[in-house]
């Protein structure tokens, strides 16, 4: 029996390329024999040479190191699927048909990021088949492959389905079918929401007049980020004591309110920073971020000594349940918070304390 090390050749991805991996154990012999194989090349990662599957021929190799080592083609005749990676591929570019479409049908910047994104690993997962022709059953396993190896949320989850279904059914302009994916029942959490007192002490906690404007304009109209970044100088109504909000979710206008206490303070903060177009601008008189927005309100809280795991959407949650609990009609809540729907608007009945502040507890009794 020969006493010849085994060299294993197995089907892999690299890059999104099919490439045939070349495995053994560490043997310098083998290891000068290999670098004279034309297409060689090292992998420090996963600590194997590998060849672009196109440019291997067994004969060459064999050529080689026949007199070093036996050769295992059993890895050459499985099937492998390539693996999900957390990097975007620069080497998978999203058809321009997927692009025109979501921008004829004027998607937001945050839905046609997520979507091209989404999509672009989606095609990498089936980097080696045509993606026109897979079967129902193989998209569903691409979704529980991401559920099992990323851990997607629910919401991703429904996101990544939609960015899919978007390019068989507008773009390919397919009949609607559900590629026998099950959607994911949508968690039913209870937003996490501030007491005034709370909500002032995040407020106090700013590091500085602008970072306290910011947090206030949120709370005092109930915004959501994009739209307090998105907010221009003109955009502030002083005379009729409203804020008004351009191109919300849903590529919808609407007012919001806009306190006196808060109009005292954009005063003071306009007087001091004096932006030029957007309401609140960062470097260079650019765009405010939404990531630092984030910071800002992070900062705060932790100033504050509030331990709740809160973001700047909880300040909104919280402006729409202190309005509930003032006896506000949730009609009106909704027509402020811009909510298409009101049983989005009514999950604050169950957050809101003046209902259920009425119901003697039987320890106190």
């Amino acid at each position: 029996m020969s006493d010849k090390p085994t060299i294993l050749l197995k089907k892999d991805y690299f890059k999104s390329v099919r490439v045939i991996a070349i495995i053994f154990s560490y043997n310098q012999d083998i290891i000068n024999a290999i670098r004279k194989v034309d297409g060689a090349t090292w992998n420090q990662d996963r600590k194997y040479w590998f060849i672009k599957e196109e440019e291997f021929k067994v004969i060459n190799l064999k050529s080689k190191v026949k007199d070093l080592a036996h050769i295992d083609t059993s890895g050459l005749y499985q099937k492998v699927v390539p693996k999900i990676r957390a990097n975007k591929s620069i080497s998978i570019t999203v058809p321009k048909a997927y692009t025109d479409h979501l921008i004829q049908r004027r998607y937001s910047k945050s839905t046609y990021k997520a979507y091209t994104s989404y999509f672009r690993q989606f095609m990498d997962y089936f980097i080696d088949k045509d993606i026109d022709f897979l079967s129902h059953e193989e998209i569903n396993d691409y979704i529980l492959d991401l559920m099992k190896q990323k851990k997607i949320s629910v919401s991703q989850q429904n996101q990544r389905i939609n960015a899919i279904k978007f390019y068989y059914e507008k773009v390919l302009n397919r009949e609607k079918v559900k590629y026998g994916i099950k959607r994911p029942k949508k968690e039913k959490k209870l937003p996490t929401v501030l007491s005034k007192e709370e909500v002032k002490r995040i407020l106090e906690g700013a590091a500085n007049l602008k970072h306290r404007t910011i947090l206030t304009t949120i709370y005092s109209g109930g915004l959501r980020r994009s739209e307090l970044i998105n907010l221009k100088i003109e955009d502030i109504d002083s005379e009729r004591g409203l804020i008004k909000i351009c191109g919300s979710k849903g590529k919808k206008d609407r007012y919001t309110l806009l306190s006196e206490r808060l109009l005292a303070l954009l005063r003071d903060y306009y007087k001091e920073y004096r932006p030029q177009v957007w309401l609140f601008e960062g470097m260079n008189k650019s765009q405010y971020s939404a990531t630092s927005v984030e910071k800002v309100f992070h900062k705060a809280v932790q100033r504050a000594g509030i331990k709740k795991h809160v973001t700047p959407h909880s300040l909104r949650h919280s402006f729409a349940t202190h309005l509930l609990e003032q006896g506000i009609n949730l009609r009106y809540i909704q027509e402020i918070l811009g909510h298409e729907d009101s049983r989005t608007t009514e999950i604050y009945t169950h957050v809101a304390s003046n209902e259920l502040g009425q119901i003697k507890n039987p320890l106190d009794i």
